[in-house]
């Protein structure tokens, strides 16, 4: 999922849904083993939707930080998020912005890594 464009409300539908249909099917004990199954949906899809919205907030603390540097503000860096993954792509105007930042997108909490593709331009 491309975390620039949060489907935060989507993905809260769907989460409230799977729950709807999960709890549903709570009232009868004959299907106790699909209880399971729509329990274990319905978790790995809430999973699925804090991720997105854990990558969307990455996503947009990393531009902040990125339109607060005076030489970086002004190009044009796209941030990809996911799985807590930041991509940096676009230009930099030198060495040391580029690697500046690297440096902005690693202090944002819950980074795990940043895969710096940003040319010299």
């Amino acid at each position: 999922m491309n975390a620039r464009t949060p489907r935060t409300p989507l993905l809260s539908a769907l989460c409230a849904a799977a729950l709807t249909l999960g709890l549903a099917a709570c009232d009868r004990p004959d299907q106790t083993a699909r209880d399971d199954t729509a329990a274990g949906q319905v978790a790995q899809k809430a999973d699925e939707a804090q991720g997105a919205i854990n990558d969307a907030a990455i996503t947009a603390s990393v531009n902040a930080r990125l339109a607060r540097d005076n030489e970086l503000s002004a190009m044009r860096i796209d941030v990809d998020t996911v799985g807590g993954k930041v991509a940096l792509k676009g230009t930099a105007p030198n060495d040391s912005a580029r690697e500046r930042a690297t440096q902005l997108a690693q202090a944002v909490d819950g980074v795990r890594s940043v895969d710096n593709q940003l040319a010299i331009g």
